[in-house]
């Protein structure tokens, strides 16, 4: 039974990096009084040069946090800045950070980046429910009938996934369902279906995996049905990435995604 959770599928999928940055260089930043030392808010750019933070308030920590790059679709759709508000849910989380970056002891980097990650999460999941007027994956998630289907296709990529099921796990008829994943996500179910594989797919060419395995485990009949989706959808033919000759690698692959 699919478990209609709207993160797990995708933290599952891509990993998080986060590390130490330099003064003014970092795009995960935690804001504060400048006399006290106390948080107030949290903020994450996710595209384009960071600014300075609002008078008043002082970077008590920076650092520079990735999840997936381009390539994972939740950040694709989030705005440029992502902010989130201290409060008492997560004020003993912060101050956690905040104390462990400050101490230096022997295994804060793995330390910092699991905090990190938490807060990270818990970001998104406040972004998620505050929702959005704007098409794609946030406003999706963010609908309580439509965030079931899209989490069934980020659970279980390799099943077929006709329009008629992905409605019938949303709770809506088929023709309100398509028209209501059109306006909120941007695109038909069966186009970010595809989109989700072959991000899903680059990602385990990037490590190796065989070309065949690949598209038996997201419900492509051949290699060369896998080769014809993913050449439309990333330019390249699958064996140059698996092999590395696009100019390959990860970095090849965040760019692309």
């Amino acid at each position: 039974m699919i478990r209609f959770d709207r993160l797990s599928a995708l933290i599952a999928r891509f990993e998080m990096r986060v590390a130490d940055a330099r003064p003014g260089s970092g795009n995960l930043r935690i804001f504060g009084d400048p006399g006290t030392g106390d948080p107030r808010r949290m903020t994450l750019w996710l595209r384009g040069p960071q600014p300075v933070g609002p008078p008043g308030e002082v970077a008590l920590i920076e650092m520079e946090a990735d999840w997936g790059g381009a390539s994972n679709p939740l950040l694709a759709a989030l705005p440029d800045c992502v902010v989130m508000t201290v409060e008492a849910e997560n004020e003993a989380l912060v101050q956690c950070l905040l104390a462990e970056a400050r101490a230096a002891r022997c295994g804060s980097a793995a330390v910092l980046n699991r905090l990190a990650e938490v807060l990270v999460v818990r970001l998104l999941r406040a972004e998620i429910g505050r929702g959005t007027t704007a098409p794609g994956l946030v406003a999706g998630l963010s609908d309580p009938r439509l965030s079931r289907a899209i989490v069934a296709m980020h659970e279980a990529p390799g099943r077929s996934w006709p329009n008629h099921e992905l409605a019938m796990v949303a709770g809506m008829s088929l023709s309100r369902f398509a028209d209501a994943f059109r306006a909120r996500v941007g695109e038909s179910p069966q186009h970010y279906l595809r989109r989700w594989r072959m991000t899903l797919a680059r990602q385990d060419l990037d490590h190796g995996e065989r070309v065949q395995a690949v598209a038996r485990r997201y419900g492509y009949a051949s290699s060369e049905a896998l080769a014809r989706a993913f050449q439309r959808q990333h330019g390249v033919n699958p064996l140059a990435v698996r092999t590395g000759t696009n100019g390959g690698g990860r970095a090849t692959a965040a760019r692309s995604g």
